[in-house]
Parts: C-alpha cells; sequence; structure tokens
C-alpha cells in the first residue's frame, strides 16, 4: 500500500493524463511527481530550437572586455529552466511561426532575465542560486552590476535587428515594469504590513510581467489579432504567477541542494511573501507577533521556528492553491490553442510548474 499523494499532485496528475500523460510521471518509490525529469519532456517539441537558442547566446555574449566574458559566461552556463524563452518557442510553434527571429527573441527574453538575476543577487545579497555561488559572491557587487547592465545593452541591440517598433515596445515596456517591480519589492522589505494585493503587484511586475511578455511577443511574431493576442499575454502572466507562488512554497518546504538557492532567503532578507502574509493575516495572536517580529527584524528570526508554523498553519496549502488557480486559468487558454505536440507541452506546463520541486 502506498500512502495517497497530496490533493495538489492528484489534480497535477489528473491535468497530465487530460493532455497526454507524457509529462508528469508518478514514481511509487517516492510518492512523488518526478518533476525535475519530466521538465525536459514539457519541451521535447523545441529541443531543437532550445539549442539553436543556445548557440545564439554565445554567440552574442561576447565583448572585448575579458570580465563581461567570465560573468557573462558564468551565469549563463548555469542553466536554469528557461521557461520564458521557452514559452516564446513553444507559442510560436503552436501559432505555425516558420521564420528566424524567434530564437532572437527567445536569446533576448534570456538575456533580460539574465540581467534581471544578476541585479537582483546584489540587491539581497544572495550567496547561492542555481545550487552554485552567485556571481557578486565571487566577482563582486560591483562587476555583476555592471555586467548585468551589459546584457541589458545587449539584448536591446539584438531586439532592434528584428525590426519591428512592436517587438520593440513590448520589451521595452516589459523591461521597464520589471525594474518598477524591483522597487516594489524593496519598499516592501520589513513591511510587515504587506498584504496580499500588495505582494501579488509585486509578482505581476517582477516575475509575470517576462512570462507575459514572452508570451505577446510570440503573438506578434505569428500576426495573431489583438484579442489572441491579449490571451496569449494573459496566458503568460497566469503561469509565471503560478511559477513564483510555488517558489514561495519551496522557500520554506523545499530543500537547498533541489532548489539551488539557501531555504528561508526570502525571511532572511525581510520578504513578506505569501505564506507570511497568510500567517499575519489568520494565524494565531502568537503566530502574527511571531512572523512580525520576523519580518521588521529579519536578522533574529528562528528559521525553524517559523517553518514549523507556516508548515502546520495551511499557510502553505493556501499559497499552492491560489498557484494551482493560476495554473487552471492557463490552461483554459492554451485549451483553445489548435491541437499541437506544442500545445500538449503549453498544457503539461501548466502542471509542471505546481508540482516542480526546485
Amino acid at each position: 500500500m502506498f500512502a495517497t499523494p497530496p490533493s495538489h499532485i492528484i489534480e497535477a496528475m489528473r491535468w497530465a493524463k487530460t493532455s497526454g500523460g507524457r509529462t508528469c510521471t508518478f514514481s511509487r518509490t517516492s510518492g512523488s511527481l518526478n518533476a525535475r525529469t519530466d521538465s525536459q519532456l514539457v519541451l521535447a517539441p523545441i529541443a531543437a530550437e532550445m539549442l539553436a537558442m543556445d548557440t545564439v547566446i554565445r554567440a552574442r555574449l561576447g565583448s572585448e572586455v575579458v570580465l563581461i566574458n567570465q560573468i557573462a559566461e558564468y551565469i549563463i552556463s548555469a542553466g536554469g529552466k528557461r521557461l520564458r524563452p521557452a514559452l516564446l518557442l513553444l507559442l510560436a510553434g503552436a501559432g505555425g511561426y516558420r521564420g528566424q527571429d524567434h530564437l532572437t527573441l527567445a536569446a533576448v527574453v534570456e538575456f533580460i532575465h539574465t540581467a534581471t538575476l544578476l541585479h537582483d543577487d546584489v540587491v539581497d545579497e544572495s550567496t547561492l542560486r542555481r545550487g552554485r555561488s552567485t556571481a557578486n559572491a565571487l566577482f563582486g557587487n560591483a562587476a555583476s552590476v555592471l555586467v548585468g547592465d551589459f546584457l541589458y545593452s545587449r539584448a536591446f541591440q539584438m531586439m532592434v535587428e528584428v525590426d519591428s517598433m512592436r517587438v520593440m515596445k513590448v520589451l521595452a515596456d516589459a523591461t521597464n515594469v520589471i525594474a518598477e517591480g524591483e522597487v516594489l519589492q524593496l519598499l516592501n522589505v520589513h513591511d510587515a504590513e504587506v498584504d496580499e494585493e500588495r505582494y501579488l503587484q509585486v509578482i505581476r511586475y517582477k516575475t509575470a510581467q517576462l512570462f507575459e511578455a514572452s508570451s505577446r511577443l510570440a503573438a506578434i511574431l505569428c500576426a495573431q489579432p489583438l484579442a489572441i493576442e491579449e490571451d496569449w499575454a494573459e496566458f503568460g502572466r497566469r503561469l509565471g504567477t503560478a511559477f513564483q507562488l510555488i517558489d514561495d512554497v519551496l522557500d520554506y518546504s523545499g530543500v537547498t541542494g533541489e532548489i539551488g538557492k539557501n531555504v528561508g532567503d526570502d525571511l532572511r532578507e525581510g520578504k513578506p511573501t505569501l505564506p507570511l502574509i497568510y500567517l499575519l493575516k489568520r494565524g494565531t495572536p502568537e503566530q502574527q507577533t511571531l512572523i512580525r517580529c520576523a519580518i521588521t527584524d529579519s536578522s533574529n528570526a528562528d528559521l525553524a521556528s517559523i517553518q514549523t508554523e507556516i508548515s502546520e498553519s495551511g499557510a502553505l496549502e493556501y499559497t499552492r492553491d491560489m498557484a494551482q488557480s493560476e495554473a487552471h486559468a492557463a490552461r483554459a487558454i492554451a485549451e483553445r490553442l489548435p491541437d499541437s505536440p506544442h500545445k500538449d507541452s503549453l498544457l503539461e506546463l501548466c502542471a509542471f510548474a505546481i508540482v516542480r520541486d526546485h
């Protein structure tokens, strides 16, 4: 006999089954979904294009300044899921795109994302990302910030080559909104008065915005009507929100070696993410005091006690449920696409978003 898996895993298994069953496999030995391995299967229809995008990335990383090459290569070679460019490639494929500009724009999206990571790690004083030391920990804050700026400017050089004002506007607007999200998050640090609305605004600006832009770019490349473009943009926004909410869960329930960063980093940085906000609103007076003190003075926070309170309070389940709701909404949009392997992968990506362990 095997223990019944949690409800969110059962739901994802149902999703995977109805969309082909190729992505999420249930392991009877672990009682969990093997999301890490199956993320590669999700991207199978664009495997060749992902390799081609990597070629573009490495070709365009070059600089006469040796330090730029070293840091850019270090951060890019760390890998990661590359979900934002993958989303662009999958939707372009689902829309029947036959050109080459999607590879350039996928690389642009990855450069912008990488630049934000370099800047994030400096602001957050992070030391670990994707299982390796952060660039700022190895090369220093100044070098990391400046190489992030180089990646931003290189991304804008590349987007000009596509010769589309619509493309440039989408990416310029997205980059501006992401910067606003970074500042909003900074304002929220050590603020125990942050509520769900304020936090979800940060997610929409800081994380979901580039998912949304990637999806919108695919619609533009495919010359989709505005109504379809807005649908695809919403798909990206919903999916990006789901991914970030699960990141919130993993920050308190994950394993450092699996999630690629230190568990509890958000709390150490004084960030009031959704599990903490849940306890501040719905916890006992003792829990509320514990969380309020931890947010305002994270240097003295008792991470073990807070993890226990979060785990036993229903905060993680609440956050997962919200992520699942966003992924459901994204899936409903993807279901309207014409049948294709790309559509299947987009449907499966909605399941992967809520069952991954890193």
